[in-house]
């Protein structure tokens, strides 16, 4: 279908999220291939419309206003792989469902994926915002992307050195922002290759299991796991899961800045992870939780989720304007106290034009 069929108006978007809030997008369309995506841009750029590229619907706070603009769901697809030898190449469509890439490249024995089990959303978002969880990240696999430069108009190839990857980031989120559309990602993953096992949480998880020496597959479950007691895994039947999963990241300080605020509070059991020598990350949920947002918190129809403090989850008939007066509340609490300024993950749609 090309860009023209597939073009319809006022059409709801909040259930086409994870948090399902939101309005309706003035007109939108699904894109299948790079040819329907170019039309799609070339169509809104005409008519000076404002321009949206929906993925999964994961990582994303749409105003209850909707979208003034197009939205274009991203759903090209297909798997392509090469072998290596003791390596694969996977190359996937930026619409490919990110979990069942992982659930794919796991059953068969692919090394490099196993910790990012559960992640909802598409292949596009995962070097956006540097995709990571339990001790692995997407820049550790990725080689290039396929992207459609908006300046341009052309098709080009990064490789992992252009993306300028950093913890939760990319240039995608900071100096390209709203440049580049990705239309496939290429990762290198390891044949038979030992599972990424480095996070506390994950090896503790597995020790108490008595797994000593475990497989990819053990990995996956231990994670998936893990997840669902946090309300991480989208679940119909779970209303913590309706979210957009970690809503703040965690924060990275100094040393003299971890200092600093040991001396304000007194506090030395702060939990902490080392980043670098000079570097250390804290946890966002216990900065919250310390600051007096516990999990369960109640504003009005959103609040937090009762198995995760970083969570804001819509508890039935939320709406953004509650979600965004709960985030207020927290970036507000946690920097009174700590001196803190948390970083948010999710994007936020059609807030600009509901201002």
């Amino acid at each position: 279908m090309n860009f023209e069929e597939s073009l319809r108006e006022n059409v709801a978007l909040a259930a086409m999220t994870t948090l399902g809030i939101g309005g309706a997008a003035r007109y939108f369309a699904d894109v299948g291939t790079t040819e329907a995506l170019r039309a799609g841009i070339e169509w809104a750029r005409s008519r000076r419309l404002p321009l949206f590229v929906l993925g999964g619907g994961s990582n994303i706070v749409v105003a209850d206003s909707g979208f003034p603009g197009l939205v274009l769901r991203m759903s090209i697809g297909g798997i392509e792989t090469r072998d290596l030898g003791d390596q694969v190449l996977v190359t996937a469509g930026a619409g490919e469902e990110w979990d069942s890439l992982v659930e794919r490249c796991v059953a068969n024995n692919w090394a490099g994926f196993e910790c990012l089990s559960g992640i909802p959303g598409r292949v596009g978002a995962t070097p956006i915002q540097n995709v990571g969880a339990y001790g692995q990240e997407t820049s550790e696999t990725l080689t290039s992307l396929q992207a459609l430069d908006l300046v341009t108009g052309n098709v080009v190839e990064l490789n992992a050195v252009d993306c300028e990857f950093g913890y939760r980031t990319s240039r995608f989120k900071t100096r390209d922002r709203d440049r580049f559309v990705i239309a496939r990602v290429t990762y290198r993953l390891t044949v038979n290759g030992k599972p990424a096992v480095r996070y506390p949480e994950l090896q503790g998880f597995l020790a108490e299991r008595g797994v000593n020496d475990p497989s990819l597959a053990d990995v996956r479950d231990a994670v998936l796991t893990i997840r669902r007691r946090k309300a991480m895994v989208i679940d119909p039947a779970d209303a913590d899961s309706r979210s957009v999963g970690s809503f703040f990241v965690n924060p990275v300080v100094t040393v003299d800045e971890l200092e600093r605020i040991r001396h304000r509070l007194a506090c030395e059991e702060l939990p902490v992870f080392p980043v670098s020598e000079d570097h250390m990350k804290l946890s966002a949920a216990w900065l919250i939780e310390r600051a007096g947002i516990q999990r369960g918190y109640a504003h009005g129809n959103v609040g937090t989720s009762t198995k995760h403090a970083l969570a804001i989850v819509n508890r039935g008939g939320g709406t953004a304007r509650e979600v965004i007066q709960l985030k207020e509340l927290i970036l507000r609490r946690v920097l009174d106290l700590f001196d803190i300024a948390l970083a948010t993950e999710p994007v936020f749609i059609g807030f600009e034009s509901s201002a």
